[in-house]
């Protein structure tokens, strides 16, 4: 039985959909959706968007889960407090005869694309048991991926135009580190070190070489400078060499700088160093000015350890204060900067889960959608009910100025008055006029009949998405530190669905 397959889910699926199956509803036409509350906060700093990922691996998924004799065979083994079977014969007949989700569609924002706090992902319409069934999956797959490429797409913000490397495939939690390099890719990451998902994506592989190389050379009587002469001689025309084995300065870039002349002598073009500790900002600095002195002003300076958006952008900003005292060109050096991001992009250091949920807005009933609805304490907590519809509102600039959820059956039109309204406070609303504004559908059918309704989109597409999307943002919202708060509006007609169904429940 194939562990990630369709019983790759939460028992308390299984004994729900039992209970629908029992109640005679296993079949009603229900839809739930998919959101996150809100973006991550890192502690010092905060995400002012996300970037929506892990769709393609669920749709795959969704069309290859089964329940076949193998998984009614562990259903059947399960007991119950009193050492009766857990689930009846007639329940999982049921299950092996439905085998998958063909009843299912499903609509969904495009991968790649920002996403924000409240507004839906995915919108998942069918059977009440079979949309049930899907949670777990879904939730496992999208709300990982998603932290992720938010995380990759920062990293990307804060490092410019340098080249990003995904280094974190040994410290991410095991067969999520697939997820975590395609993510991070996503996200804007521009290669990884990752070789099996490198090459399913489509893209070369990159890295350069561990301390333990230089170590074993020095172990075995040999020099540092011996075993960088060893990687060149192997690897003439790929030469990156690291610095801080044993002393950056003094040791490792004296070494390095030979040897790279042995190869410009040869005809060879040397690639770059990497540095893994200390004072980053100010080693690159002077190991600029070195290899600079020494004629090689092109070779790439790589960094990496513990690195982040945050740190990423101290390090620009010390270099851009402290290598003029040096003789260093501060632009010329950010240039030849290489970011090699591991460990903090891949488990999303400082918010490790995104806390996305999937609920239930809808019932068909008499052939209409009878809205559900839940309450809380909390205000964040509360759903926007009903079938819905979600446009991202443009301003007269051309930026993304709200997005907006809208009941299924309303006009939305951009020649008429638009109010948004925010999603729990009455006394805060804004009407945009015609002319003001330019509307865009988010979701798009992804899903129907048990087969997804496009092939898997190429990454270079998914990365053009993200592009685009994050420059379309304001530049408060894209800021790393304190980001000014997207805005999440809900039609006229949502608001006051809403506020009725809340009068409702209360009263009831």
């Amino acid at each position: 039985m194939d562990p990630f397959g369709i019983l790759y889910t939460d028992l308390y699926q299984l004994t729900m959909g039992q209970v629908y199956f029992r109640a005679g509803l296993h079949e009603r036409e229900a839809l739930f959706e998919a959101f996150y509350r809100k973006n991550p906060d890192y502690g010092a700093h905060q995400a002012g968007y996300a970037v929506f990922a892990g769709l393609d691996p669920l749709l795959g998924w969704m069309e290859e889960a089964r329940f076949g004799e193998e998984e009614i065979a562990a259903l059947r083994g399960l007991k119950s407090r009193s050492g009766k079977p857990l689930f009846a014969e007639d329940y999982l007949r049921y299950l092996k005869a439905m085998g998958g989700f063909s009843g299912l569609t499903l609509r969904a924002l495009p991968e790649g694309r920002v996403a924000h706090p409240q507004v839906p992902l995915v919108s998942v319409e069918g059977p009440l048991l079979q949309a049930q069934l899907l949670e777990t999956a879904l939730l496992n797959r999208l709300s990982y991926e998603t932290l992720i490429a938010t995380k990759a797409s920062r990293v990307r913000e804060a490092a410019g135009e340098a080249v990003v490397l995904e280094f974190g495939l040994r410290r991410a939690p095991s067969k999520g580190g697939e997820s975590a390099t395609r993510a991070s890719l996503i996200g804007g990451a521009d290669r990884s070190s990752a070789v099996s998902l490198s090459h399913l994506l489509g893209l070369p592989s990159s890295g350069t070489h561990a301390h333990s190389l230089v170590q074993a050379f020095l172990a075995l009587g040999h020099s540092e400078e011996e075993a960088f002469r060893a990687f060149a001689e192997v690897f003439p025309d790929d030469t990156i060499l690291l610095l801080d084995t044993v002393d950056t300065l003094h040791s490792g870039l004296p070494h390095a700088i030979r040897v790279f002349e042995d190869l410009r002598r040869k005809g060879h073009r040397p690639v770059g160093v990497r540095i893994d500790s200390g004072d980053l900002a100010y080693l690159a600095i002077q190991v600029a000015r070195e290899l600079d002195r020494a004629g090689f002003p092109e070779v790439l300076v790589v960094l990496s350890g513990d690195l982040d958006e945050l740190v990423i952008w101290q390090i620009k900003s010390q270099i851009l204060e402290e290598a003029p005292r040096y003789g260093v060109d501060p632009d010329h050096l950010l240039r030849r900067l290489v970011y090699g991001v591991g460990t903090r992009m891949v488990v999303s250091w400082g918010y490790p889960a995104l806390g996305m949920v999937y609920k239930l807005v809808a019932v068909r009933e008499n052939g209409t959608w009878a809205p559900a609805m839940k309450i809380s304490d909390s205000l964040e907590k509360v759903l926007n009910p009903g079938h819905k519809r979600v446009f991202r509102v443009y301003d007269g600039r051309g930026l993304a100025t709200a997005d907006l959820l809208a009941l299924a059956e309303e006009e939305v039109r951009e020649d008429a008055p638009l109010t948004l309204r925010h999603p729990t406070d009455p006394t805060k609303r804004r009407t945009l006029r015609p002319g003001e504004f330019t509307l865009e559908a988010l979701l798009e059918e992804a899903f129907r009949g048990g087969k997804r309704l496009f092939p898997p989109v190429p990454l270079s597409a998914l990365r053009e998405r993200r592009d685009r999307d994050v420059a379309l943002l304001d530049p408060g919202v894209r800021r790393l530190v304190n980001p000014h708060v997207y805005h999440v509006s809900l039609t006229e007609r949502l608001f006051a669905l809403k506020e009725e169904l809340v009068r409702r429940l209360e009263g009831a």
